[in-house]
């Protein structure tokens, strides 16, 4: 399987599990004509989409994708008032299936109406961990073999870059995951069957690619990488 990141950041995110005969895309919130191309226009293989909360950068496609007939899955507060047959409700800690996807959502701590990460599993990536958007999580997971996670920021360079803007500060702080916080998060579980980090989410001006993929890779000892728009990456259950 492989992992195709179309877009991430806090201008939109999209993230795209595509597997030899099926794909599973994470997250919703750019342009569609941007959603098409990264399909090169051939919707046959998309099984669903995840989406973790409603804001714009995250959800932005969901009507579009319905009325194209795709399934996409989120939480009721996620859709508020919007309706469609093609959309899923899911619920914290209940598994469905989405083709050959074992999905469960989990709720996360984030600043929307009913945010959640995701655990998916699949027979070629493995057990995946994906969780943005939120500045803390009290879960830890068994078995992961590949992991999406946000490192929106660095405490040491908002603390200098913020000193003087305490409301913008503890909105991030208490919306956002920091680098020091995943790093928590990733000490916590077991690594063992680990084989990809991949750092989502970055923020343009509160992060330093570099240093948080060199700190990442320090902590865990793991293949880290540092997602950005059109990287692919091999995303396996093993390494081989």
């Amino acid at each position: 399987m492989k992992l195709k990141v179309v877009a991430t950041g806090s201008k939109g995110n999209c993230y795209l599990l595509q597997g030899e005969k099926e794909t599973l895309m994470i997250e919703c919130g750019v342009n569609i004509r941007e959603i098409k191309k990264a399909l090169h226009f051939d919707f046959s293989k998309l099984s669903a989409v995840l989406v973790t909360h409603e804001h714009k950068d995250h959800a932005e496609c969901i009507e579009d994708l319905t009325r194209l007939g795709v399934n996409v899955y989120a939480t009721a507060g996620t859709f508020g008032s919007f309706k469609s047959n093609r959309a899923k409700e899911v619920v914290a800690h209940n598994t469905f299936f989405v083709g050959g996807f074992k999905i469960m959502a989990f709720d996360v701590k984030h600043d929307a109406k009913d945010p959640v990460g995701y655990l998916i599993q699949h027979p070629e990536c493995g057990k995946v961990l994906f969780l943005t958007d939120t500045f803390y999580c009290p879960y830890t997971f068994r078995n992961l073999n590949n992991i999406l996670i946000e490192t929106n920021f660095s405490k040491a360079i908002i603390k200098e870059k913020l000193s003087e803007m305490e409301f913008l500060k503890n909105r991030i702080y208490q919306s956002h995951m920091s680098l020091e916080t995943a790093v928590e998060m990733l000490q916590a579980n077991d690594l063992s069957k680990v084989n990809n980090i991949v750092l989502i989410h970055l923020s343009d001006s509160n992060s330093d690619e570099r240093i948080f993929k060199e700190t990442v890779h320090r902590a865990t000892g793991k293949n880290v990488s540092v997602a950005n728009n059109g990287m692919e990456l091999e995303f396996n259950k093993t390494p081989f």
